[in-house]
């Protein structure tokens, strides 16, 4: 698939052998580029991001990378217990960047990351699991405590019940996936990452507490590179706030300080 300067690779998954696809844009003539990864949101697939993400790269010369890391987080999804941050997920993301990376002329050391709502989950997930790959992580409403939220949004219960396998509490094995894909399990990695989360005060799919759990923990452990922001509006995703942050830090190398604001 080609279209408008859009490639759809297929990737095979170091974990399992599985082709998986992600979706690439890279400038013509583009040296030592700058890259974002795009994370799509709990219900959609790689296309999610498309139209609003590579406005903002193309403008910026910057490669745009879109997997789709085993599709929604949805009951309908014959992979739901490989979707929803689980290992080989979270593989795939970094399978692609690894692709990308070794095949076109991208600076490694200015890879960004960022996802909304289901997208910042895993977003925070990735930041966790791979804290060196990025040089900035932004999250926005994201999900970080699975557990809790099956109790908090009924519309979404069964979802995250099929990709973890039961309902919280039903046994030691569900319980332990449930940890295993919640961002607040990971913290003491997330501490090390330079990372914004955003989070909409009137958000009615993932309540702000989500973030605001999650950046009092980090606030404990003294994190050095944590930006954090309540905004007045719901489950959205900034994507003018989020590119200006990556110019800053792909312009001055480094940001520092714990920003808390509500």
């Amino acid at each position: 698939m080609e279209q408008s300067g859009i490639t759809e690779l297929n990737i095979i998954s170091s974990l399992d052998g599985s082709v998986e696809k992600s979706l690439y844009y890279f400038p013509e003539g583009g040296e030592k580029v700058t890259l974002v990864v795009g994370l799509h949101t709990w219900s959609f697939d790689r296309f999610n991001q498309l139209d609003a993400m590579l406005p903002y790269c193309s403008k910026r010369g910057w490669a745009l990378l879109l997997p789709e890391f085993r599709g929604p987080n949805l009951a309908g999804n014959p992979r739901a217990r490989q979707a929803c941050a689980s290992r080989p997920a979270q593989q795939d993301i970094l399978d692609a960047v690894a692709k990308v990376t070794s095949d076109y002329p991208i600076d490694t050391e200015k890879v960004f990351l960022l996802g909304g709502s289901g997208g910042g989950h895993m977003a925070l997930m990735m930041a966790a699991h791979a804290p060196q790959r990025w040089k900035g992580v932004s999250s926005w409403v994201p999900i970080t405590d699975l557990s809790s939220w099956h109790g908090e949004n009924r519309d979404y219960a069964h979802h995250v019940a099929a990709c973890c396998g039961g309902n919280p509490g039903s046994c030691n094995e569900v319980d332990w996936e449930y940890c295993e894909r919640s961002p607040l399990s990971f913290v003491e990695e997330l501490s090390s990452v330079t990372l914004s989360v955003h989070h909409g005060r009137h958000d009615p799919i993932v309540h702000y507490s989500h973030s605001w759990r999650l950046a009092l923990e980090l606030e404990k452990r003294g994190a050095e590179r944590f930006f954090f922001e309540i905004f007045d509006g719901g489950h959205d995703i900034h994507y003018d706030s989020a590119f200006s942050w990556f110019d800053r830090l792909a312009g001055s190398g480094s940001e520092s300080g714990v920003m808390l604001s509500r």
